[in-house]
């Protein structure tokens, strides 16, 4: 690898509501936390896959069938 072309990693926490992910990253915040002694940014996102439907199972499947002949009835296609 070459010297000084890497950004530098940071500790950071990631928080979706209730759920937390310690870990690293290159991105900062103006937020930090102390975890085990060691200052951690934290980064809230909207949605992780503690949240995420596809994760937790309640994925809902949306009715497809029947889209293309609606679309050709309607415009005549």
């Amino acid at each position: 690898m070459k010297p000084d072309i890497h950004p530098e990693y940071h500790p950071a926490v990631f928080v979706d509501g209730e759920f937390e992910v310690i870990s690293r990253s290159t991105m900062k915040s103006g937020e930090t936390r102390d975890i085990d002694g060691v200052e951690h940014f934290v980064h809230r996102v909207d949605i992780s896959a503690f949240s995420h439907p596809f994760y937790t199972g309640k994925q809902k499947m949306m009715d497809t069938e029947g889209r293309v002949e609606r679309f050709r009835k309607r415009y005549g296609g």
